[in-house]
């Protein structure tokens, strides 16, 4: 299993970088952050991309339904 970075645009999670597993690295996969400290839940959705100039990065999406 080899580990690589993602980094994070947009939302909560702006400029966060973490460890992406084989089995997660797929474009397009959706992952939903749940904030539930201080005050109401907030909801937040990230979309998976690669490209070979930024490698991994998950997008903040669009509200989901």
């Amino acid at each position: 299993m080899v580990n690589r970075n993602v980094r994070f645009v947009g939302g909560p999670l702006d400029g966060r970088i973490q460890d992406l597993r084989d089995s997660e690295a797929v474009a397009g996969r959706l992952l939903r952050h749940v904030h539930l400290h201080d005050g109401p839940k907030i909801e937040t959705h990230y979309e998976l991309h690669y490209t070979p100039e930024t490698g991994w990065v998950y997008h903040l999406c669009g509200r989901r339904p």
